[in-house]
């Protein structure tokens, strides 16, 4: 890059660079696009970097650059950048979300980038062409509110920086990121050696950090930590470090500290001054989720990010000449955040400044998330699963029908495609472009619309010249935990009533002590069932020898039409999945019963909750699943249960159920008005929580009678059970009698088998893209026109006889066409974004008509003194067609009406009515 950019020059500007960065503690973040480290979406035709991000420390809180600053330092130092749009009046912002709209479907990087240069008020060209470079296939944008001062920055940028020159373009680069790798396949660390050492030494002086020095260990003791928050701070930004640090690990957020011996200090190190290099990762979205609701009650803390690393120098002070010395730091420490304070740089002055929005393209999604992902499910379970699987993630994002039923095909000959080719040896996801590169390809040849659905395809590179040879498939994000859900019937299995014909699974994503076995047995004697004459039974999961699902499985072939009442936990989606295919190979619905609960940031279930199973388990006697006030390891397994939650707050919990079930019964758990949890009970869950995670660390799913901390747990089980009991009248007391909860369980079931329930929105958006922009029309007003007209004119009257049914459907969903994707653009059909949902009055003038076609001529109005205009020649609303006429051939009616070919009728005085501008 460097070379490219300052072609002679390049060393020493390297040299230059990198004494800049230390200096001045910045950190510069890029995107490194490359087929060298495995594949998603497309290969890129050529590897390429861009900065994504540049930050400061100074002195103080970590600073990110502005788009507009991160131009000007990238131009300043030629390092590339990506394409930024400014969108800085209400106009162009509602245009750009209308344009993604219209294009998330099918949009390439031809077509996003002209859409978007039209609608924008400032366009900044990336330092590559994206089609030159990577190809066609665009993975996203990502949207982020900036501040009302930027347009007038970005223009001052643009106008003190333009493009800078690329002085090493006709030289001889040296050997590139794929040749490389090309001649080190063999062995992945030589690959990264000869990387490294291409680099050269301004930017990398040597390859310690990624090998280690072999007279040393490469990772250090994991008590750094603990001694690194235990240190008195010598300057601000340590002060902050310690405090968010300190603060994820209180709050057991999902973030891992890694700890490293920093081997460009060896000559340094002594006994009394030790130096270290931490790795914070955060490993999962819901630990930001839970950071930044401590930020809103602590608005001093520093942001958190997804990784950072940090150089640290753990050092001893002379006890009596240093003393001093540390007051002083001290007190500069407390200068420095009272300062900040006063000057309003500590807190989030506008949340808003923060939000970032991923906004994915379709052409993208479903090479990477429905053909890469796919394949373990494909080659693992079978085509069944695979289909379940992508059609749950369709209707996640909410593809248009039509799209599902092109991409269902897509994927069908895919999944019997590469079955054919590979047999059962699961294809590679690093790799898997080599093959469904050229099947793209050939897909898109077959016809205009599969190309269109494709995007693009061809060209293809092969990864597997440079690809190093390593153990397993490789992920682009490393170890970052996937959010991503599982597979799913397609639709939710409740929607209407349950047909008599068919089955019904009644199922309990809970944990013991959640009263099912209670409820199936109240249930199962309740006179009268569910209101209809299907029989009841259940299957205790306690009493069951071998696996349970199968043999309820087994039971529902036996007795299709009947109430199954599955008594045994369903905590996760690998339970929900058999419960899914139950219900797809025995024409059965299923529904889920949790406990109502607030639950945690973390966990659908909140810690009161489950106080109370607990305590209802350990009342318990002669259980047959032997879990009761005998069982020595009680605690352990409730809190192995709840931890199988773990990650879904109570919103995304209900959610999933309700999208993959269609229906939630939530059964009644703690009276509203309950004081908050006792302390003493808080602190020992809290206590058995922070164990169980130390035990699941070390020793996985070993019981707690064995391993490290068998000593621990047998303590905390007593510390427990006194601590319930201690309790118990609280315990008791906050509980929902047992006889309401059930009541109101049944009466929700039975209003599920008549088809009277409706289940809670999941907020999700209208289905698919934008395809035209309209002004939609209140049908009985135009229809009473018609019937006015008709009344005053017999040969209107004669028109409309036999045609009522077809021009009540037109009417059913009439409207005025303003701008349509195919004929006037993406662009245009946005610009009306700033008016969505406004009322906007229209005149109808005139009834044109003939043997094939009718319609209204329609003068669009104006919105708070901004007139309407359309994009169409002759606005209109189409009120009939003839069989085998397109309603698109409706604008040619003037045409024809001048040529003598049609009829026109002024309508005197015009009609006025209005509708919402929506798109659809």
């Amino acid at each position: 890059m460097f070379r490219e950019a300052w072609g002679t020059k390049a060393p020493e500007k390297e040299a230059e660079f990198n004494d800049f960065l230390e200096e001045n503690r910045m950190c510069i973040s890029m995107e490194l696009v490359t087929a060298v480290l495995g594949d998603h979406g497309q290969r890129p035709l050529d590897d390429y970097v861009v900065v994504t991000a540049v930050t400061e420390l100074g002195n103080s809180k970590p600073k990110f650059y502005s788009t507009s600053e991160l131009i000007a330092f990238c131009r300043k130092w030629r390092l590339p950048t990506n394409h930024v749009w400014l969108f800085s009046t209400r106009r162009s912002v509602t245009s750009f979300f209308a344009a993604f709209d219209a294009l998330c479907e099918e949009g390439i990087a031809t077509s996003v980038c002209k859409a978007l240069d039209e609608v924008a008020d400032i366009s900044v060209p990336g330092s590559k062409d994206h089609v030159k470079v990577q190809g066609e296939i665009l993975e996203g944008l990502v949207a982020r509110i900036v501040s009302s001062q930027s347009a007038r920055e970005m223009e001052n940028v643009m106008k003190d920086h333009p493009p800078p020159p690329c002085d090493g373009a006709n030289l001889d680069l040296g050997l590139s990121l794929r040749d490389i790798c090309a001649s080190h396949r063999s062995n992945e660390k030589q690959q990264m050696r000869a990387l490294l050492s291409s680099v050269g030494p301004s930017f990398c002086p040597s390859d310690l950090d990624w090998f280690g020095d072999e007279s040393h260990p490469k990772n250090a003791d994991k008590s750094v930590i603990t001694k690194f928050l235990q240190s008195q701070p010598v300057d601000y930004s340590t002060s902050k470090l310690q405090e968010m640090v300190r603060l994820m690990k209180e709050k057991r957020l999902p973030v891992a500290f890694k700890c490293y011996h920093n081997f460009h200090r060896a000559n340094d190190i002594s006994s009394d001054n030790l130096f270290y290099k931490l790795v914070v990762h955060v490993h999962s979205d819901s630990g930001f989720r839970r950071y930044q609701k401590e930020m809103r009650h602590t608005p001093s803390l520093w942001p958190l990010y997804r990784g950072f690393f940090v150089d640290i120098n753990l050092f001893k002070s002379n006890k009596g000449n240093d003393l001093m010395a540390l007051k002083s730091i001290d007190n500069a420490v407390k200068d420095a955040s009272e300062n900040d304070g006063q000057r309003g740089n500590d807190g989030l002055a506008d949340d808003d400044a923060n939000l970032m929005i991923k906004l994915k393209f379709l052409t993208y999604k479903l090479r990477t998330f429905l053909i890469r992902n796919g394949l373990s499910v494909l080659f693992k379970e079978g085509p069944a699963a695979y289909k379940t699987y992508y059609l749950r993630q369709m209707k996640i994002w909410g593809t248009s029908d039509g799209k599902q039923k092109e991409i269902c095909k897509m994927l069908d000959e895919w999944a019997a495609y590469i079955r054919r080719k590979c047999g059962n040896d699961q294809l590679s996801s690093s790799t898997y472009l080599s093959e469904a590169e050229p099947f793209l390809e050939q897909y898109a040849k077959q016809s205009p619309r599969n190309q269109i659905l494709i995007g693009s395809a061809g060209n293809l590179v092969r990864t597997e010249d440079f690809l190093a040879i390593v153990d397993g498939d490789l992920d682009e994000e490393g170890d970052i935990v996937k959010e991503g859900v599982t597979p799913a019937t397609p639709e939710p299995a409740v929607n209407q009533a349950v047909h008599k014909d068919e089955g019904l699974i009644v199922f309990f994503p809970g944990i013991p002590g959640c009263a099912k076995s209670a409820l199936c047995k109240e249930l199962l004697n309740s006179p009268g069932g569910f209101g209809d004459d299907r029989p009841v039974h259940t299957l205790m999961g306690d009493l069951v020898k071998g696996k349970y699902w199968p043999k309820v499985a087994d039971e529902r072939r036996k007795k299709p039409q009947s109430i199954m009442l599955a008594d045994k936990n369903a905590p996760n989606e690998d339970v929900w999945r058999q419960i899914e295919d139950m219900c797809r190979r025995t024409r059965a619905s299923a529904v889920p019963i949790v406990a109502e609960s607030e639950g945690t940031d973390t966990n659908p279930y909140s810690l009161d909750a489950l106080a109370v199973f607990i305590f209802r388990v350990l009342q318990r006697v002669n259980h047959p699943g032997k879990l009761d006030k005998a069982s020595i390891n009680a605690g352990y397994v409730l809190l192995m249960f709840y931890h199988l939650y773990e990650g879904k707050n109570r919103k995304e919990f209900e959610s999933e159920l309700i999208e993959r079930f269609g229906s939630l019964v939530k059964m009644p758990l703690l009276k509203i008005d309950r004081n908050p949890i006792p302390d003493p009970v808080k602190s020992v869950l809290e206590e058995g929580i922070d164990l169980f995670s130390l035990h699941s660390r070390r020793h996985g799913r070993l019981e707690s009678t064995k391993g490290t901390y068998a000593a621990e747990w047998t303590k905390w089980e007593k510390q427990l059970r006194d601590t319930l009991v201690a309790n118990s009248e609280y315990l008791n007391y906050i509980q929902v009698p047992f006889e309401s909860a059930v009541h109101q369980v049944r009466e929700e079931l039975i209003r599920i088998a008549k088809g009277e329930y409706k289940p809670p929105s999941s907020e999700k958006t209208k289905h698919g893209s934008i395809v035209f922009a309209a002004i939609n029309l209140p049908a009985t007003q135009v229809h009473s026109l018609l019937e006015t007209l008709a009344a005053a004119h017999p040969t209107v009257r004669s028109f409309l006889e036999g045609k009522e049914k077809r021009i009540q459907e037109k009417l059913e969903r009439c409207h005025v066409t303003l701008a349509h994707k195919r004929s006037h653009g993406v662009a245009a059909v946005a610009s009306y974004g700033q008016h969505l949902n406004r009322e906007v009055p229209i005149e109808l003038t005139e009834f044109i008509y003939n043997d094939k076609m009718a319609a209204l001529t329609a003068h669009v109005g104006s919105v708070d003194g901004e007139t309407i205009i359309s994009k169409n020649e002759w606005p209109h609303v189409t009120l009939w067609t003839a069989e085998g006429v397109t309603a698109k051939e409706a604008n040619t009616l003037p045409q024809l009406y001048l040529e003598g070919k049609a009829s026109c009728l002024v309508i005197d005085p015009p009609v006025s009515v209005s509708g919402p501008l929506e798109f659809f």
